[in-house]
């Protein structure tokens, strides 16, 4: 199995389980507020991380982040750090938090979307049809939610979210070849200090310090380390495919709402919790193989010498392997099946 398929899963799992703890909380603390503790403790635990492993010097094979990323995590941080986690905490004060765990599935189907007809990533007819039957079971959610409250606020609140969060996979793609944990470090820090502030401005005052910690653990693990583990996806998978198996996600948030926060959940809510699983299977059960041709290339990243590092360096060089530098890639013209993948962004005829 692709190393890129346990990074999603495993970063949609702990994103999933996030949810109903958030909806915890959200009666504790003010949703901004809450957004800023979320944000704030994933950049606070990963910086420390960073400055453990820098100690430790574990670093030295890492590619950062370098002056041509800033603009495009700028971008990333501003929807899916400061505007996506401020709607949904808005979102799930209206709804159970097991229908806004499965809505969020929609964020895969977005990204994909954005990916395929903006950022022109391929896909093919099984990874379309599964992102239907996601599309569809998010639909009725939301008419389920319309029929007992007027017009589903909550639910377009969480859409809204899943947009901005399909925007920021996107724009996260173009800087995943560099260090996930600086990614992600950065994107809590500002993002924390800038919805705390916003908070702080509306004359929302700081919940107890308890409060505060669960907020930050919640957030350490379902939106820092997640996302470290998101952006290895993105390296190895494409943004497309990384959307598709991060769909798991809402299964868990779901899971661990019913048993939780002892929602009672409808028949509607079981055809679309099908819908969402046929749908993720399908985007399982792909496989994407044809001859390719690999253009001539420079980057940098951690890497070992596999059939695409096959390249001179010009220092002494020890062996040690994963090891990182700036390298060219020759044009290579191949078969094999793959993953629209850092070294794998052709076109398709």
């Amino acid at each position: 199995m692709n190393k890129g398929i346990i990074f999603a899963i495993f970063a949609a799992v702990l994103f999933g389980v996030s949810t109903p703890f958030a909806k915890l909380l959200v009666g504790e603390i003010p949703p901004v507020m809450l957004a800023g503790l979320l944000y704030g403790g994933s950049g606070l635990g990963l910086l420390l991380w960073m400055g453990l492993r820098k100690a430790w010097r574990r670093d030295e094979a890492i590619a950062h982040l370098t002056r041509k990323d800033i603009s495009w995590l700028a971008g990333a941080v501003v929807t899916g750090g400061i505007a996506a986690p401020v709607l949904l905490m808005f979102g799930i004060t209206m709804i159970p938090a097991s229908d806004a765990s499965l809505l969020l599935n929609l964020e895969g189907v977005l990204t994909a979307l954005l990916a395929w007809f903006v950022f022109k990533e391929n896909f093919d007819r099984r990874i379309f049809f599964g992102m239907l039957f996601i599309i569809l079971a998010g639909a009725l959610l939301s008419w389920q939610e319309s029929q007992l409250a007027g017009i589903p606020w909550g639910g377009l609140l969480v859409v809204a979210a899943c947009l901005c969060w399909g925007i920021d996979n996107n724009l996260t793609r173009k800087v995943s070849a560099s260090d996930p944990l600086q990614i992600a470090a950065i994107k809590g820090s500002v993002a924390g200090i800038v919805n705390i502030s916003i908070a702080l401005i509306m004359g929302t005052a700081f919940p107890k310090i308890s409060i505060i910690a669960q907020a930050a653990g919640v957030g350490l693990l379902g939106y820092g380390i997640s996302l470290v583990l998101f952006v290895l996806a993105l390296r190895n998978l494409g943004t497309a495919r990384t959307g598709a198996y991060f769909s798991v996600a809402p299964f868990f948030g779901a899971a661990v709402s019913l048993l939780l926060l002892h929602e009672n959940p409808t028949l509607l809510f079981w055809v679309a919790g099908g819908l969402m699983g046929a749908g993720i299977w399908l985007h399982l059960t792909e496989n994407h193989e044809h001859e390719h041709s690999h253009e001539a290339m420079e980057h940098e990243h951690s890497h070992v010498h596999d059939e695409h590092h096959q390249h001179e360096h010009n220092f002494a060089w020890d062996g040690t392997e994963p090891h990182i530098h700036p390298h060219k890639h020759a044009p290579l013209t191949h078969r094999h099946a793959h993953y629209p993948d850092i070294h794998h962004r052709h076109k398709h005829a």
